[in-house]
């Protein structure tokens, strides 16, 4: 890490105030697009949609968000080997901007050629963002030094800075889309993609420095006295293996958790009741509940963790709560589909959602930023954008997952689903508080826990 000389604020490298607002954009725009992707997939073609099935969108929302997810593997390896972290993020950042404003080109100007235009928009955006996201997530532990305790609050400011553009996404987005269009909310997006990344490009030389410019493998191979690559030690092991295992139960939050964008999407647009007196709220605004709660919500946690000192809980133990807390939203679902009573023409209170977000958001700030932060302790260096990527990769699969289970809502009812998902996210919960111990001493002191015995893990394995 180059030593910085633009100073502090609030405690923390300016840097992390440029790469809070790269991303707070780039957040904007994917927001902005996932917020009425399936509304736009369904609306009749007469309305500027593209008129599939509730199940066919679904299906195709779930792949989409799939690869977004699993591309950063890809993208992670290319930086650590070949780009590094800033090329790969104004390259990334170019590409998406061009599939948003692609998605948005007018039914006129593609005419019959409207469905190829919408599938390279995608394409677009999959490959940028599998250079952007897992280097920009690995770039905020790259400001600190090993050991730093600024390292956990820093990704709860890079998380705020996720969710601001999220909160403004679901809101102008959706506006945009209701006044103009369909293509006008797609253009909103393409706009944040922009200032996302002249953000990046005027700012990053002055106050990320050298930060991100040399591939990660390369500047291991320059701290590595022999010049050799070497094998895993055994404690680079055990904690690549915690990534893994943590990994595992990620899948079952985020499947859960992303029925937002989908089933609960649908839920909202056709079973609640979104009267306020004579204002009938747009159901995309409901995806910035989620936004709002972290950025009120997060501030709160966080002074928790820190009150409770050396009686913090591990990251494993957080992990658990953030599913118990998954399990309890959608009870509030299940609250919901039992005020239907069976009748699919009665509409339900808003309340049941914003219930649902609360918990869900509750849930998310025990498991995500600390996740990102986590990942950045125990990856190795020459592995940091890579394992980033598969951090993400897990939350490909989680998404896919989330796709299959909103597609057969016409099968097993929302009964069925909602409740399943509680069900199976408290059972994980309680799973991973009877591994946790073991997982904390795999660890090796990343979270104050010292093993007794540094030495010998110390020693090289072959891998």
């Amino acid at each position: 890490m180059s030593n910085l000389k633009s100073g502090t604020l609030l405690g923390h490298p300016k840097g992390l105030f440029l790469l809070f607002g790269t991303e707070l954009w780039e957040r904007f725009s994917y927001y902005a697009m996932r917020a009425i992707l399936v509304l736009y997939l369904t609306d009749k073609t007469i309305n500027g949609g593209l008129g599939w099935t509730t199940q066919d969108a679904l299906n195709l929302y779930g792949i989409y968000t799939g690869l977004v997810y699993i591309t950063p593997l890809i993208g992670g390896w290319i930086a650590d080997n070949f780009l590094g972290q800033r090329r790969s993020i104004i390259i990334g950042g170019l590409l998406m901007a061009l599939g948003q404003f692609t998605l948005a080109l007018p039914n006129d100007m593609v005419g019959t050629h409207s469905v190829s235009a919408f599938y390279l928009g995608l394409a677009l955006l999959i490959v940028g963002n599998g250079l952007f996201k897992p280097n920009i997530s690995t770039m905020v532990g790259d400001l600190y030094q090993e050991g730093d305790h600024r390292r956990d609050g820093a990704f709860t400011i890079f998380y705020m800075g996720i969710n601001l553009g999220s909160l403004l996404a679901g809101i102008i987005a959706g506006s945009a889309s209701a006044a103009y269009g369909w293509k006008a909310g797609f253009l909103t997006a393409g706009i944040g993609m922009l200032i996302s990344l002249v953000t990046q490009m005027v700012f990053a030389e002055r106050l990320l420095g050298n930060i991100g410019k040399v591939p990660a493998a390369k500047r291991a191979a320059e701290m590595n006295e022999s010049g050799k690559k070497e094998p895993l030690t055994r404690k680079e092991r055990d904690r690549l293996k915690v990534i893994m295992i943590m990994g595992m139960f990620v899948v079952i939050f985020w499947a859960g958790f992303e029925q937002a964008g989908g089933l609960m999407n649908i839920f909202s647009q056709q079973y609640t009741d979104r009267m306020l007196g004579d204002f009938e709220v747009p159901a995309a605004w409901f995806q910035s509940l989620n936004p709002f709660f972290v950025i009120t919500l997060a501030p709160i946690i966080a002074s928790i963790w820190v009150k409770m000192g050396s009686k913090e809980p591990a990251s494993p133990v957080k992990f658990a709560l953030g599913l118990f807390f998954l399990a309890a939203g959608f009870l509030c679902m299940v609250g919901a589909v039992l005020e239907q009573g069976g009748d699919l023409t009665v509409k339900t209170s808003m309340m049941w959602l914003v219930g649902a977000y609360f918990f869900h958001t509750l849930g998310e700030l025990c498991l995500s930023p600390i996740g990102l932060s986590l990942v950045t302790k125990l990856a190795p260096l020459r592995l940091a954008s890579l394992m980033m990527g598969a951090w993400f990769g897990f939350n490909a699969v989680a998404n896919y997952v989330a796709g299959i289970i909103g597609a057969h809502v016409g099968e097993a009812g929302p009964m069925a689903i909602f409740s399943g998902i509680a069900i199976a996210a408290t059972l994980s919960g309680i799973l991973l508080l009877m591994c946790s111990n073991k997982l904390i001493s795999w660890m090796h002191g990343a979270e104050g826990y010292v093993e007794k015995d540094e030495l010998a893990d110390a020693k090289p394995v072959e891998a």
